[in-house]
């Protein structure tokens, strides 16, 4: 039976790392919480883009995330920090991560009376949630208690033959050994939706198959309410110069990390992993600040990022592995690459010895050890991914 060893949360959750987060409600308390963040120990902060000046259908939406963030495994205390006149709901971010059992404190910068006295009471308030949960011992668990993201980024040919294959091995065992794995892109399900409909849970007329359909036209025709087409984004001139000729080409590669297994449901930017095990899908774009904030938002206590031109960036609450699938660019960019899948490319190792020896890193990841972006704090990258415009 495999194990590793976890933080286990009041509400059941288990966790990879152990953070105090502090979380603006709005971009105008970024400053502030970076202030906390740079006095205190053991913290990560949440610096989004959003909060205010949009239509009520994204500050929802961006209440939701920011939920579903407080309330992921791997955040243990949550600092929340309001300017005051915001549009997200401050007041119900607040009850429903302290619903979780989990140590809330808040600030609010007009009533305190400013940036410098904020970030004075702020770091006093992060400083004792982090004392607070210090002492957590990690404790073993199942491995069925694993939820993992998967994302692909500055992708080329390499990817969808090497690194999105790793993962695609590694998705297949950890959903046959009881876990959860969650893969998004919608973006880059464009030219291969039927492919991933025929294997949802009903079958491609049933309503998960349905819903995968509907997410990629709902992503082609927020494209097309501007003029625009999908296809003048993608590929990307990264991907173009890396040897993708089309969408279609880049989305049959993409979607290999999703391995074999049948597709449970789709899941909603906001929304989080409940009960069920096996394969998901999230609704998300390809960029990484929003999909890596998605991927955060399930649950997820790591995740699998394959790259072929080499993508360098982790996540502030999330172990990203860096998994490359092109031997010139780990040897060039060995310092940000967690595993050589280029060696598959080079005829050395097979799709399965890689994929063996990245199940092995992963379980080495959600036992403590750190990430490559985690040890040089290469960890910023996130945003929540909104539908509507700025107002």
């Amino acid at each position: 039976m495999d194990t590793f060893q976890g933080y286990l949360r009041p509400d059941g959750k288990v966790g990879s790392r152990n953070l105090v987060a502090v979380i603006p409600t709005v971009i105008c308390a970024a400053d502030v919480a970076q202030g906390i963040c740079n006095a205190v120990q053991g913290t990560v902060g949440f610096f989004h883009h959003q909060g205010c000046c949009q239509l009520p259908l994204d500050l929802k939406r961006v209440t939701d995330t920011l939920i579903s963030l407080a309330c992921s495994p791997n955040v243990a205390a949550a600092l929340i920090v309001s300017l005051g006149c915001e549009g997200t709901d401050t007041e119900r971010l607040i009850q429903e991560v302290s619903a979780t059992g989990k140590p809330v404190e808040v600030i609010r910068i007009q009533e305190l009376g400013g940036m410098s006295r904020a970030i004075q009471r702020g770091t006093d308030l992060a400083q004792k949630l982090q004392m607070e949960i210090s002492g957590i011992q990690r404790k073993t668990v199942d491995i069925s208690r694993v939820i993992m993201g998967i994302k692909c980024g500055a992708s080329d040919t390499t990817s969808g033959m090497a690194s999105n294959c790793v993962i695609g091995y590694v998705a297949d065992k950890l959903v046959d050994l009881g876990a959860t794995v969650v893969f998004g892109e919608t973006t880059e399900f464009l030219g291969g939706e039927h492919i991933l409909a025929r294997r949802a849970v009903g079958g491609e007329n049933g309503p998960v198959g349905k819903k995968i359909y509907k997410i990629v036209n709902d992503m082609e025709n927020r494209a097309k309410a501007i003029g625009e087409d999908m296809r003048g984004g993608q590929p990307t001139p990264g991907n173009i110069k890396g040897g993708l000729s089309s969408i279609e080409e880049k989305s049959l590669g993409a979607i290999v990390k999703s391995g074999h297994r049948p597709i449970q449901g789709v899941l909603e930017y906001p929304q989080m992993v409940s009960t069920e095990k096996g394969l998901w899908i999230k609704d998300a774009p390809g960029r990484e600040p929003e999909i890596l904030t998605g991927m955060a938002a399930t649950g997820a206590q790591f995740l699998l990022f394959s790259t072929g031109r080499g993508a360098p960036q982790g996540f502030p609450s999330m172990p990203v592995i860096k998994i490359c699938g092109n031997p010139n660019t780990y040897e060039r960019m060995q310092y940000d690459m967690d595993l050589n899948a280029g060696l598959i490319i080079k005829g050395e190792k097979s799709i399965e010895q890689v994929g063996e020896e990245a199940y092995s890193l992963l379980l080495q990841v959600l036992n403590g050890r750190m990430t490559k972006n985690e040890a040089i704090h290469y960890t910023s990258t996130m945003d929540i991914y909104c539908l509507g415009p700025v107002i």
